[in-house]
């Protein structure tokens, strides 16, 4: 049986200022590791096959 999720953390002072700071200045990843995933996705999309059930 899982474990319940516990509940989020509340974020204070410098942790939260630090988190702000953080999610307002995010940098994108360069062209080449975009490619890279987008080849990856591609191809685990080309062979992964899902049988949907009819219950």
């Amino acid at each position: 049986m899982a474990r319940p999720i516990a509940e989020t953390p509340i974020l204070f002072g410098e942790d939260a200022e630090r988190f702000l700071y953080e999610m307002e200045h995010v940098e994108p990843l360069p062209e080449e590791i975009q490619e890279r995933s987008r080849l990856a996705y591609e191809w685990l999309k080309s062979i992964v096959t899902f049988q949907l059930s009819t219950q």
